[in-house]
């Protein structure tokens, strides 16, 4: 990963993108493929749609990943200054207290959500409390002075950054899916490299995690588009707490990984695996029995039925404030959506032979 690579996702991941409120995470994207897409465009609900043209007679194929992340949302100011929240997307109870958090107000505010001390609680009675339980400490001595600085409504994320681990790996919130995005953005680039025959779109959706909204309005909008390819994180199962009913076949740092089944079209599947193949991309291969759980589950069944794959990053610690991904499975995730790009161009047809 070259320099200029490794600082985009850098200001991808340091910039919070909560559900609904991923404007500023679109800037930084949309910035980022200006400089080499043919078009940008930004929809009313801030889906970043770029654009490398190809000929005319070939395939259209578009590279997704989702701009948003869990979070929280001040839904009350209690009278003593404290903030009420409640979750956006799939946050986790548990991971909660204790935390550094940031309000999204009109100037961000630093705050803590709040931990009784061990010393003061019981243990026999400890509990992970709902998320609407807990609350956001930002030092405000009463409402008031609490409501000078927030307002209902305002985005919380969690306050951690982008930190290095040994060898190859990061941990960081907002992994998922700030590295789909960026690994979209970078397929469009390599693909553009390449001079793909094909016209590719690269796509940074908005609310996934509450419900594949942007992938709903994209795959209507994007009505041209012949075949979706949506970047996502899946779960690494190679950390010693994931029980073994739950462990499969993922491993950080061992590629991308292909799903099979569901939404995932067989003859994108195939496709992949030979653009792989042929690239001397190592790949891993995954289930998705009923659904993938990713934004290629609403574009699949847009406008009558269009093409999809999910293609995942490898991701432990998912829907917590320090998760982990290998660097080289980004670069390779790119690397693939390229050659997906390219060899597109040769497809006779993306609709199975019955």
């Amino acid at each position: 990963m070259r320099d200029s690579q490794r600082a985009f996702l850098d200001d991808l991941l340091a910039t919070a993108s909560p559900s609904g409120f991923e404007t500023p995470s679109q800037r930084v994207w949309a910035d980022y493929v200006r400089g080499f897409a043919d078009e940008v465009t930004i929809d009313a609900y801030g889906n970043a749609v770029a654009v490398h043209e190809g000929d005319d007679d070939a395939p259209t194929v578009a590279l997704t990943g989702h701009a948003d992340e869990i979070g929280f949302i001040v839904r009350d100011v209690l009278d003593d200054g404290f903030l009420r929240i409640s979750r956006i997307g799939g946050s986790d109870r548990t991971v909660s207290k204790g935390q550094h958090v940031t309000v999204h107000a009109d100037e961000p505010v630093q705050g803590v959500i709040g931990q009784t001390a061990i010393h003061l609680r019981d243990p026999s009675e400890d509990e992970y409390e709902e998320i609407a339980e807990q609350f956001v400490d930002i030092g405000a001595a009463d409402a008031e002075e609490a409501r000078e600085h927030v307002e209902i409504g305002d985005p919380v994320t969690f306050s951690t950054s982008v930190e290095e681990l040994v060898g190859d790996r990061i941990a960081a919130r907002g992994i998922d899916n700030r590295t789909g995005t960026w690994a979209a953005a970078e397929g469009l680039r390599r693909a553009a490299e390449r001079d793909a025959k094909a016209t590719v779109y690269a796509v940074s959706t908005v609310q996934e995690e509450v419900g594949l909204k942007g992938a709903q309005m994209v795959g209507v909008d994007l009505d041209a588009v012949d075949a979706f390819v949506a970047v996502d994180v899946t779960h690494a199962t190679d950390n010693p707490d994931v029980d073994s009913e739950h462990r499969g076949p993922v491993e950080l740092g061992a590629g991308p990984v292909i799903a099979r089944g569901s939404a995932n079209h067989p003859v994108l599947v195939e496709l992949a695996r030979d653009a792989a193949a042929a690239d001397d991309i190592d790949v891993q291969l995954q289930a998705a029995g009923s659904r993938t759980g990713t934004d290629a589950d609403a574009f699949y069944t847009s406008r009558g039925g269009v093409p999809s794959l999910n293609v995942s990053i490898p991701n432990r610690y998912m829907h917590t404030p320090v998760e982990v991904v290998d660097t080289g499975d980004l670069d390779a995730v790119a690397d693939l959506l390229a050659a997906i790009a390219d060899a597109a161009a040769d497809a006779t047809s993306f609709a199975v032979d019955v």
